[in-house]
């Protein structure tokens, strides 16, 4: 029966596909040898030979022949009668070695080494599983939901390994039950009571930047740079792609034909909004760009501040500010400047223009007989109501209509 039981410690040895050979054969070696040492006090007479192909292992011990009646230590020495029953030739001085059979040392011995070698294996699968993934932070993983909690869902990949995906690190709008397939990617490993801890991530940047690599062949190959991603995990995302490459379109590949590759990340991520930028170290033009889907008038930069106030037509102002300050807050953090947004009309109180501008459009007595009664810019006649004009300039309100129109338009 114990026999049996060595047997199958060696085949969950063999079952162990993440450690090599010799790591394997040492520590079955140190687990027999631990026992030996606390059976007989030393280790250094026996040899230790294992074959982990047959799940099998041999225990040769070394002893020195002395004369009957003069053992001293009997693991180390033999008596020269006892030893000529194993072999006639013996003599005195000589080494006997003959094969100690395991199964003799009596069950204690047989479940401290069964123990020592549990132990040493839990030792080594942690190690490995902790090595292997410590090799693939930022690396897209596969899993299946195992179990669901409050605060965190467990997930095991294909090897059965336990990966760990907080509620923290789900998109809002994730919704999964037990069984479903789930990508992540692998944020941090870490050891928590002895025990390899694999905290998974789906709101992370990287999650997004490896789901485009594997959508965009191009991102792959090394033609495509990400420059910077900024999301608010399940709502919208901005991303600056740069190209080499003058023949390729970065904005065009990442979004793909009617928005083929795009559409499968989208998805992935439960409908979050990409945006997806042409990168430029034109600060002017990426902000303009980074506030898409915003139309702009006019930028303003304040290069020591890295802040720029952005000028709009009033009905474009929400577009840019989005849902909930969003919008503005991503175009913010993926330029890198503080953005505030003002509506144009604010600007035009200070942009008159001079009448003297119109004398190509307007007669010149037009424009004398409205200088004369203090109206020296166009703002200040489009200020005054029709029959005042009319009244204080002796003009015909004919006239008058018509340079209003022609006034007005230069606001437009």
């Amino acid at each position: 029966m114990e026999h049996i039981n060595l047997i199958d410690t060696f085949s969950e040895f063999k079952e162990l596909k993440n450690i090599d050979r010799v790591t394997l054969i040492r520590v079955l070696e140190d687990a027999f040898r631990s026992v030996l040492v606390k059976m007989f006090g030393t280790d250094e007479n026996f040899d230790v030979i294992i074959n982990t192909d047959k799940g099998d292992f041999e225990i040769w011990r070394n002893r020195e022949v002395v004369a009957d009646g003069e053992v001293v230590n009997e693991n180390l020495q033999i008596a020269l009668s006892q030893a000529k029953l194993i072999d006639e030739d013996y003599e005195i001085g000589e080494e006997v070695t003959d094969e100690v059979k395991f199964m003799d040392f009596g069950r204690r011995a047989i479940l401290t080494l069964r123990q020592n070698l549990s132990a040493r294996i839990m030792e080594l699968q942690k190690d490995a599983v902790y090595n292997k993934y410590k090799e693939r932070i930022g690396e897209i993983v596969a899993g299946e939901v195992y179990q669901i909690w409050k605060r965190e869902m467990l997930v095991l990949d294909d090897e059965g390994n336990e990966l760990i995906l907080p509620k923290a690190e789900q998109i809002p709008s994730d919704f999964y039950r037990k069984g479903d397939a789930i990508r992540a990617v692998v944020a941090r490993v870490e050891i928590r009571n002895n025990n390899p801890l694999i905290i998974l991530s789906r709101t992370s940047e990287v999650f997004l930047e490896r789901l485009f690599e594997l959508e965009v062949p191009e991102i792959h190959d090394g033609l495509i740079t990400i420059k910077k991603i900024v999301r608010q995990p399940g709502e919208r995302a901005k991303i600056a792609v740069e190209s080499y490459d003058d023949r390729i379109d970065p904005v065009g590949a990442c979004v793909g034909m009617k928005g083929s590759r795009i559409h499968g990340i989208v998805r992935e991520l439960r409908n979050e909004n990409i945006d997806v930028i042409n990168y430029t170290n034109n600060i002017q033009l990426f902000i303009q760009r980074a506030l898409n889907p915003a139309k702009i008038s006019s930028i303003k930069i304040f290069e020591d501040e890295k802040r720029a106030q952005v000028y709009l037509k009033p009905e474009e102002v929400s577009l840019a500010i989005g849902k909930g300050g969003l919008n503005i807050r991503l175009a913010s953090q993926l330029t890198g400047y503080e953005l505030d947004v003002y509506r144009e009309t604010e600007e035009d109180e200070e942009e008159d223009v001079s009448l003297d501008e119109f004398a190509d459009e307007i007669d010149g007595w037009v424009l004398d007989a409205l200088k004369a009664i203090g109206c020296d810019t166009a703002k200040s006649v489009l200020d005054l109501p029709v029959e005042d004009l009319v009244k204080r300039t002796d003009l015909e309100e004919e006239t008058i209509q018509e340079v209003i129109s022609i006034l007005r338009s230069e606001f437009e």
